[in-house]
């Protein structure tokens, strides 16, 4: 195998490592593995793949959890309902039926 060979290769293994690392973040520990385990990788860059991908996936959740609870808590509630109760009609329709109870034997006796 050439020199011009080799540096393609690891090109390649280099540019599907850094690919899945970064699609790491949106795939579960096991979808990880499993694109990595045709990969020849040592065990600990693997093992290193795993853990960012945890991790990357953690602070995502609580970055989206810390945004929408900020935007939530800008919403003042009663305005809203305010809003809504000023720009629609409200209609309810219902059809309520009463329907005698079948008696239990225990009842009958």
């Amino acid at each position: 195998m050439s020199d011009g060979e080799k540096d393609g290769k690891v090109e390649g293994i280099l540019k599907k490592v850094l690919a899945s690392g970064v699609t790491a973040a949106f795939m579960t520990e096991e979808t990880v593995r499993s694109v990595l385990k045709d990969l020849p990788l040592p065990k600990e860059i693997v093992g290193g793949l795993v853990d960012n991908a945890r991790n990357t996936k953690t602070e995502f959740i609580a970055g989206v959890k810390n945004e929408l609870k900020s935007y939530l808590d800008k919403i003042d509630v009663s305005r809203e309902i305010d809003k809504i109760i000023d720009k629609y009609d409200f209609e309810v329709k219902a059809t309520i039926s009463l329907k005698r109870k079948k008696k239990t034997k225990a009842e009958e006796e």
